[in-house]
């Protein structure tokens, strides 16, 4: 496995022409998320490049990017154990060089949900893994569902601007008792850890209400947001949309998606499922 820290050496490598490059971009601090899209990458492609970058530009003024957990000489480890070829390691300097100018944000969708409480937040994640993918130059690029508003904001984003690389979605990684597997679970003390795990359990018991027949999609989110509360998080959203374009929907159909953000102590964790 080779660490790739200089731009310049990124945009030079060369692979043969038949190659099938897999990507996955992260911000370090990796769990069995993140090895989860590199196990399809390396399953499905020739050559697995994966990014460590936390990217200052999809933080706000009062986030976590100072203290937000970083641990390279472990993530550099697992990766080497898991087939990845190569690792871009960028400084934010070689990034974003001063002055910076330049941003790509999707309008619309990236100020409701997570955009809604974090301005500026997509307009950083869509810059920053447009340049990736312009310096990268993957044929696939691995993102899991759990940010799902990112998802749909990337795919939209390399529709629109005719981007070659293709984004595929994968399943969120649960733990035993159904919390998402997120780097920011390393915030949570014991009894908020216990608490965190009610975003799951919302969930999936619309999803139990649905299979019963039930289709009132404010009904369940009252639901969800009473139980939520109940537990001793601090709702942030409760939304069921749709998965194409992040509409609210009124009657849950085929592709109805629960999504949900929330405070548990200083901490904020989002998660969603398809209900139908």
């Amino acid at each position: 496995m080779q660490v790739i820290k200089s731009l310049t050496q990124m945009l030079a490598l060369q692979h043969p022409q038949e190659a099938r490059i897999g990507f996955v971009p992260t911000m370090g601090f990796l769990h069995e998320g993140h090895l989860s899209l590199v196990a399809e990458s390396t399953k499905n492609c020739d050559i697995t490049i994966v990014s460590i970058f936390v990217n200052p530009a999809q933080f706000g003024p009062n986030e976590d990017l100072e203290s937000y957990p970083r641990d390279l000489d472990r993530d550099l480890a697992l990766l080497e154990q898991n087939g990845v070829d190569y690792v871009f390691f960028p400084d934010p300097d070689m990034m974003y060089p001063k002055p910076y100018h330049t941003w790509v944000e999707v309008s619309d969708l990236s100020g409701i949900l997570c955009g809604a409480s974090r301005p500026g937040h997509f307009r950083g994640v869509c810059t920053v893994v447009l340049k990736l993918v312009n310096i990268v130059k993957p044929h696939f690029m691995y993102m899991g569902e759990k940010d799902f508003q990112q998802l749909t904001i990337l795919t939209i984003m390399h529709r629109d601007l005719n981007l070659s690389t293709r984004i595929i979605g994968c399943p969120i990684i649960r733990e035993s008792d159904g919390l998402a597997k997120s780097s920011r679970n390393v915030y949570l003390n014991s009894a908020d850890r216990k608490i965190a795990v009610c975003l799951s359990q919302a969930l999936f018991k619309a999803r139990s209400a649905v299979a019963a027949g039930f289709r009132d999609a404010a009904a369940l989110i009252a639901t969800a947001k009473a139980d939520i509360t109940a537990s001793g998080a601090k709702v942030d959203y409760v939304e069921i949309v749709s998965a194409t374009d992040l509409s609210k929907a009124d009657i849950i159909d085929e592709q109805s998606r629960m999504l949900i953000a929330v405070y548990v102590g200083k901490t904020r964790l989002i998660d969603n499922l398809q209900l139908l």
